[in-house]
């Protein structure tokens, strides 16, 4: 799968019903070796995602769920 199939999508937490953000306001780990994104790194925004604040959440590949056409579907346990 290339970014581009994937950028733009809503991630979503199923375990808690909530928005984590938009693939392409995040960043990207990915292995150097293999090319293959490992996991997402989402940061905290604040005033109307001017500002970025806080600690970031990292959303490893093996945590989606399902990926559709709109929506990118994760299982964290928090």
């Amino acid at each position: 799968m290339r970014y581009k199939d994937i950028s733009g999508k809503e991630i979503v937490n199923v375990n808690q019903g909530a928005r984590l953000g938009i693939l392409g306001q995040t960043d990207l780990e990915i292995d150097e070796k293999s090319g293959q994104i490992e996991s997402f790194i989402i940061p905290n925004y604040k005033w109307f995602g001017l500002k970025k604040e806080g600690e970031e959440q990292k959303i490893r590949w093996s945590s989606i769920k399902t990926i559709g056409e709109d929506m990118i579907m994760i299982e964290l346990d928090e």
